[in-house]
Protein backbone atom coordinates (compact mmCIF):
# COMPACT_ATOMS: atom_id res chain seq x y z
CA UNK A 1 0.00 0.00 0.00
CA UNK A 2 0.96 3.65 -0.26
CA UNK A 3 3.78 4.71 2.08
CA UNK A 4 4.11 1.17 3.43
CA UNK A 5 0.89 1.43 5.46
CA UNK A 6 -0.54 -2.08 5.73
CA UNK A 7 -3.95 -1.38 7.26
CA UNK A 8 -5.24 -0.79 10.78
CA UNK A 9 -3.00 -2.16 13.51
CA UNK A 10 -5.35 -1.42 16.41
CA UNK A 11 -8.18 0.80 17.56
CA UNK A 12 -8.12 2.82 20.78
CA UNK A 13 -11.01 3.02 23.22
CA UNK A 14 -10.57 5.72 25.85
CA UNK A 15 -11.97 4.71 29.26
CA UNK A 16 -12.38 6.38 32.62
CA UNK A 17 -11.61 3.33 34.77
CA UNK A 18 -9.42 0.58 33.33
CA UNK A 19 -10.49 -2.13 35.74
CA UNK A 20 -14.19 -1.39 35.23
CA UNK A 21 -13.61 -1.39 31.47
CA UNK A 22 -11.85 -4.76 31.68
CA UNK A 23 -14.85 -6.21 33.50
CA UNK A 24 -17.27 -4.82 30.91
CA UNK A 25 -15.34 -6.17 27.93
CA UNK A 26 -14.82 -9.55 29.60
CA UNK A 27 -18.59 -9.76 30.12
CA UNK A 28 -19.01 -9.04 26.39
CA UNK A 29 -17.06 -12.23 25.69
CA UNK A 30 -13.59 -10.86 24.97
CA UNK A 31 -10.38 -12.30 26.38
CA UNK A 32 -8.09 -9.52 27.60
CA UNK A 33 -4.32 -9.69 27.73
CA UNK A 34 -2.76 -8.63 31.06
CA UNK A 35 -2.55 -4.96 31.92
CA UNK A 36 0.25 -2.96 30.35
CA UNK A 37 1.77 0.32 31.57
CA UNK A 38 3.39 2.72 29.09
CA UNK A 39 6.90 3.57 30.24
CA UNK A 40 7.38 7.31 30.70
CA UNK A 41 3.68 8.02 30.11
CA UNK A 42 0.77 8.22 32.51
CA UNK A 43 -1.39 5.71 30.62
CA UNK A 44 -2.00 1.98 30.83
CA UNK A 45 -4.08 -0.50 28.86
CA UNK A 46 -5.78 -3.82 28.48
CA UNK A 47 -5.88 -5.29 24.97
CA UNK A 48 -8.24 -7.54 23.03
CA UNK A 49 -5.84 -9.39 20.77
CA UNK A 50 -6.68 -10.91 17.40
CA UNK A 51 -4.37 -12.71 15.00
CA UNK A 52 -3.48 -9.62 12.95
CA UNK A 53 -4.92 -6.60 14.80
CA UNK A 54 -6.36 -5.67 18.18
CA UNK A 55 -8.40 -3.32 20.37
CA UNK A 56 -6.69 -1.24 23.04
CA UNK A 57 -8.61 -0.12 26.13
CA UNK A 58 -6.67 2.95 27.24
CA UNK A 59 -6.91 4.66 30.62
CA UNK A 60 -5.01 7.12 32.80
CA UNK A 61 -3.06 5.92 35.84
CA UNK A 62 -1.03 9.07 36.52
CA UNK A 63 -2.55 12.35 35.24
CA UNK A 64 0.64 14.24 36.10
CA UNK A 65 2.49 12.48 33.29
CA UNK A 66 2.05 12.67 29.51
CA UNK A 67 -1.26 11.07 28.51
CA UNK A 68 -1.27 11.93 24.77
CA UNK A 69 -4.56 13.84 24.85
CA UNK A 70 -6.62 11.12 26.56
CA UNK A 71 -7.61 13.51 29.35
CA UNK A 72 -8.95 16.06 26.85
CA UNK A 73 -10.82 13.35 24.93
CA UNK A 74 -12.55 12.04 28.06
CA UNK A 75 -13.45 15.56 29.23
CA UNK A 76 -14.85 16.54 25.84
CA UNK A 77 -16.57 13.35 24.74
CA UNK A 78 -16.55 10.77 27.50
CA UNK A 79 -15.62 7.14 27.00
CA UNK A 80 -15.53 5.67 23.53
CA UNK A 81 -13.58 5.18 20.32
CA UNK A 82 -10.93 7.87 20.17
CA UNK A 83 -8.67 6.86 17.28
CA UNK A 84 -6.62 4.10 15.75
CA UNK A 85 -3.13 3.17 14.63
CA UNK A 86 -2.08 2.15 11.15
CA UNK A 87 0.42 -0.69 10.78
CA UNK A 88 3.80 -0.49 9.08
CA UNK A 89 6.66 -2.97 8.89
CA UNK A 90 9.13 -0.04 8.83
CA UNK A 91 7.90 3.26 10.25
CA UNK A 92 11.16 5.02 9.41
CA UNK A 93 10.59 4.23 5.73
CA UNK A 94 6.93 5.20 6.10
CA UNK A 95 7.93 8.54 7.63
CA UNK A 96 10.37 9.24 4.80
CA UNK A 97 7.74 8.40 2.19
CA UNK A 98 5.10 10.56 3.90
CA UNK A 99 7.56 13.42 4.20
CA UNK A 100 8.49 13.17 0.51
CA UNK A 101 4.78 13.47 -0.29
CA UNK A 102 4.55 16.66 1.77
CA UNK A 103 2.47 15.11 4.57
CA UNK A 104 4.77 16.25 7.42
CA UNK A 105 4.79 13.25 9.77
CA UNK A 106 6.61 13.32 13.09
CA UNK A 107 10.01 11.71 13.46
CA UNK A 108 9.80 8.09 14.62
CA UNK A 109 9.45 7.83 18.40
CA UNK A 110 10.15 4.91 20.69
CA UNK A 111 7.54 3.53 23.09
CA UNK A 112 7.54 0.54 25.42
CA UNK A 113 5.08 -0.78 27.93
CA UNK A 114 5.43 -3.04 30.93
CA UNK A 115 3.24 -6.11 30.44
CA UNK A 116 2.45 -7.87 33.68
CA UNK A 117 2.63 -11.64 33.01
CA UNK A 118 2.32 -14.36 35.67
CA UNK A 119 5.96 -15.33 35.16
CA UNK A 120 7.20 -11.74 35.34
CA UNK A 121 7.13 -8.39 33.55
CA UNK A 122 8.12 -8.12 29.88
CA UNK A 123 8.62 -5.01 27.74
CA UNK A 124 6.87 -4.98 24.35
CA UNK A 125 8.47 -2.21 22.28
CA UNK A 126 7.14 -0.10 19.40
CA UNK A 127 8.06 2.74 17.09
CA UNK A 128 5.44 5.40 16.40
CA UNK A 129 5.01 8.08 13.73
CA UNK A 130 2.29 10.65 14.36
CA UNK A 131 0.28 12.11 11.49
CA UNK A 132 -0.72 15.79 11.48
CA UNK A 133 -4.48 16.48 11.37
CA UNK A 134 -4.46 17.59 7.74
CA UNK A 135 -2.77 14.35 6.62
CA UNK A 136 -5.53 12.12 8.05
CA UNK A 137 -8.42 14.48 8.81
CA UNK A 138 -11.45 13.49 10.81
CA UNK A 139 -9.76 11.03 13.15
CA UNK A 140 -6.77 10.88 15.47
CA UNK A 141 -4.32 8.40 13.98
CA UNK A 142 -0.69 7.41 13.90
CA UNK A 143 1.49 4.68 12.40
CA UNK A 144 3.08 1.95 14.51
CA UNK A 145 5.70 -0.74 14.06
CA UNK A 146 5.95 -3.67 16.47
CA UNK A 147 9.55 -4.40 17.44
CA UNK A 148 8.70 -7.35 19.72
CA UNK A 149 5.54 -8.89 18.19
CA UNK A 150 6.13 -12.26 19.87
CA UNK A 151 5.43 -10.66 23.27
CA UNK A 152 1.98 -9.40 22.28
CA UNK A 153 0.17 -12.55 21.27
CA UNK A 154 -0.29 -15.84 23.06
CA UNK A 155 -2.67 -18.50 21.70
CA UNK A 156 -4.96 -18.27 24.73
CA UNK A 157 -5.37 -14.50 24.25
CA UNK A 158 -6.75 -14.97 20.73
CA UNK A 159 -9.76 -17.08 21.73
CA UNK A 160 -12.89 -15.04 22.49
CA UNK A 161 -16.12 -16.50 23.85
CA UNK A 162 -18.20 -14.27 21.58
CA UNK A 163 -16.57 -15.62 18.40
CA UNK A 164 -14.71 -12.42 17.45
CA UNK A 165 -11.64 -13.03 15.30
CA UNK A 166 -10.56 -9.60 14.05
CA UNK A 167 -11.26 -6.04 13.02
CA UNK A 168 -13.16 -5.36 9.81
CA UNK A 169 -13.43 -1.58 9.88
CA UNK A 170 -14.66 1.57 11.55
CA UNK A 171 -17.42 4.07 10.79
CA UNK A 172 -16.95 7.80 11.34
CA UNK A 173 -19.67 10.42 11.46
CA UNK A 174 -18.61 13.58 9.62
CA UNK A 175 -20.42 16.70 8.51
CA UNK A 176 -18.92 16.69 5.00
CA UNK A 177 -17.27 13.36 4.11
CA UNK A 178 -16.65 14.38 0.50
CA UNK A 179 -14.37 17.22 1.63
CA UNK A 180 -12.03 14.59 3.13
CA UNK A 181 -11.38 12.80 -0.17
CA UNK A 182 -8.31 14.78 -1.36
CA UNK A 183 -6.42 14.16 1.89
CA UNK A 184 -7.08 10.42 1.89
CA UNK A 185 -6.21 10.13 -1.78
CA UNK A 186 -2.82 11.64 -0.90
CA UNK A 187 -2.44 9.22 2.00
CA UNK A 188 -3.63 5.99 0.36
CA UNK A 189 -3.86 6.73 -3.36
CA UNK A 190 -7.02 7.41 -5.45
CA UNK A 191 -7.55 3.70 -6.06
CA UNK A 192 -8.17 3.17 -2.32
CA UNK A 193 -10.85 5.84 -1.93
CA UNK A 194 -14.41 5.23 -3.15
CA UNK A 195 -17.36 7.61 -3.12
CA UNK A 196 -21.03 6.59 -3.19
CA UNK A 197 -23.09 9.78 -3.16
CA UNK A 198 -21.95 11.43 0.10
CA UNK A 199 -20.51 8.27 1.66
CA UNK A 200 -16.72 7.88 1.43
CA UNK A 201 -15.09 4.49 1.94
CA UNK A 202 -11.34 4.09 2.33
CA UNK A 203 -9.77 0.68 1.80
CA UNK A 204 -6.75 0.40 4.09
CA UNK A 205 -5.39 -3.06 3.49
CA UNK A 206 -8.03 -5.54 4.64
CA UNK A 207 -9.87 -2.87 6.64
CA UNK A 208 -12.44 -0.25 5.64
CA UNK A 209 -12.83 3.25 7.03
CA UNK A 210 -16.26 4.67 6.23
CA UNK A 211 -17.14 8.36 6.55
CA UNK A 212 -20.83 9.29 6.42
CA UNK A 213 -22.97 12.25 7.44
CA UNK A 214 -25.76 12.04 10.00
CA UNK A 215 -28.52 11.41 7.48
CA UNK A 216 -26.71 8.59 5.73
CA UNK A 217 -25.75 7.01 9.04
CA UNK A 218 -29.36 7.10 10.21
CA UNK A 219 -30.27 5.21 7.05
CA UNK A 220 -27.38 2.73 7.32
CA UNK A 221 -27.66 2.14 11.07
CA UNK A 222 -31.06 3.30 12.34
CA UNK A 223 -30.42 1.63 15.71
CA UNK A 224 -27.11 3.46 16.25
CA UNK A 225 -27.05 6.31 18.77
CA UNK A 226 -25.34 9.26 17.12
CA UNK A 227 -23.75 12.22 18.93
CA UNK A 228 -25.81 15.34 19.46
CA UNK A 229 -25.02 18.58 17.67
CA UNK A 230 -23.12 19.16 14.46
CA UNK A 231 -20.29 16.96 13.24
CA UNK A 232 -17.76 19.64 12.40
CA UNK A 233 -15.46 17.51 14.57
CA UNK A 234 -15.92 13.99 13.18
CA UNK A 235 -16.57 11.17 15.64
CA UNK A 236 -15.88 7.44 15.41
CA UNK A 237 -19.29 5.93 16.06
CA UNK A 238 -18.92 2.22 15.26
CA UNK A 239 -16.30 -0.53 15.20
CA UNK A 240 -17.03 -3.56 13.01
CA UNK A 241 -15.63 -6.93 14.04
CA UNK A 242 -15.53 -10.23 12.20
CA UNK A 243 -17.11 -13.19 13.97
CA UNK A 244 -16.26 -16.79 13.15
CA UNK A 245 -19.81 -17.78 14.15
CA UNK A 246 -22.59 -15.21 14.54
CA UNK A 247 -24.82 -17.76 16.29
CA UNK A 248 -22.09 -18.14 18.89
CA UNK A 249 -21.96 -14.34 19.21
CA UNK A 250 -25.72 -14.15 19.70
CA UNK A 251 -25.72 -17.03 22.18
CA UNK A 252 -23.05 -15.41 24.31
CA UNK A 253 -24.77 -12.03 24.35
CA UNK A 254 -28.13 -13.63 25.11
CA UNK A 255 -26.75 -15.78 27.93
CA UNK A 256 -25.02 -12.74 29.41
CA UNK A 257 -28.23 -10.67 29.16
CA UNK A 258 -26.39 -8.09 27.06
CA UNK A 259 -28.54 -5.82 24.91
CA UNK A 260 -28.06 -6.18 21.14
CA UNK A 261 -29.87 -5.69 17.84
CA UNK A 262 -29.80 -8.21 15.00
CA UNK A 263 -30.02 -6.66 11.55
CA UNK A 264 -31.09 -8.47 8.41
CA UNK A 265 -29.76 -11.77 9.71
CA UNK A 266 -26.09 -11.00 9.06
CA UNK A 267 -25.05 -8.35 11.59
CA UNK A 268 -25.31 -7.93 15.35
CA UNK A 269 -25.00 -4.48 16.91
CA UNK A 270 -24.09 -3.93 20.57
CA UNK A 271 -24.83 -0.39 21.77
CA UNK A 272 -22.02 1.74 23.11
CA UNK A 273 -23.29 1.96 26.67
CA UNK A 274 -22.47 -1.73 27.19
CA UNK A 275 -18.89 -1.40 25.85
CA UNK A 276 -17.49 1.76 27.49
CA UNK A 277 -18.98 4.02 24.84
CA UNK A 278 -17.80 1.98 21.82
CA UNK A 279 -20.68 0.68 19.69
CA UNK A 280 -19.74 -2.72 18.22
CA UNK A 281 -21.00 -4.46 15.09
CA UNK A 282 -20.35 -8.18 14.59
CA UNK A 283 -20.51 -9.48 11.02
CA UNK A 284 -19.38 -12.79 9.46
CA UNK A 285 -15.63 -13.00 9.23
Amino acid sequence: MAHGILGIDHTLVGVEDLDQAAMAWTRLGFTLSPRGRHIGWGTANYCVMFERDYIELLGILDPTQFVNGLDRFLARQGEGLMGFAYASADVAATARSLGAAGLAPSDPKDLARQLELPEGTVLPRFKLVFLPPDAAPGVSSFVTQHLTPDLLRRPEWLIHANGAVGLKGITIAAEDPVALIPAYERLFGPQSVNRTDDIVTIHAGRHTILFANRWDLEALHPELELPDGDLADPRIVLMTLGSADLERTIDHLTFGQIEFEQRRGYAVLVPGFTATGAALEFVPA
